[in-house]
């Protein structure tokens, strides 16, 4: 069984908070983050795969990556690393391809927990309450429950 992802929405801001616990410690999660070719192991639903063209998980670098569907459906992401601190911060941009011109400033904090155990806060702000709640209904709890598991593998002792 895995820990459980949480997602606030509050009504009436553009932001969303989500958090998730993982029996794993920092630098691990960190470094699942830091390392493109484990974020491709991990990041999404099920059944998509990942490629990544771009990841310079340091402060000013950038990223970018596809997902595709078996269909061959493919979705573009890309967004910036404002700050990297490692085993504690990242800030970044966000920005799905298919609705350009719409980017979120997500803060993920990395927090220790002792006995080996870290969780993981995400807080992401929208330029809108529209577009925040179109990522809250593009199934994004969903993928980021699936791809949370999937973490949970790559950092498990």
């Amino acid at each position: 069984m895995t820990n459980p992802v949480h997602v606030d929405a509050p009504a009436g801001v553009p932001f969303i908070d989500i958090t998730r616990e993982f029996d794993a410690p920092v630098s691990r999660v960190f470094a699942a983050h830091a390392d493109p070719a484990l974020v491709a192991r991990w990041m999404g639903p099920d059944g998509l795969s990942t490629d990544i063209s771009e990841w310079d998980f340091v402060s000013g670098g950038r990223w970018a990556f596809a997902q595709t569907e078996p269909s061959g459906e493919t979705y573009g992401f890309r967004g910036t690393f404002h700050t990297v601190r490692p085993d504690e911060l990242a800030i970044q941009t966000f920005e799905f391809l298919g609705f350009p011109d719409v980017v979120s400033v997500e803060t993920l904090r990395f927090v220790d927990l002792g006995d080996g155990r870290t969780r993981l806060e995400v807080h992401a702000v929208y330029p809108s309450l529209e577009a925040r709640d179109g990522m809250v209904a593009s199934g994004m709890e969903h993928g980021l429950t699936q791809g949370y598991a999937k973490l949970d593998d790559l950092v498990a002792d």
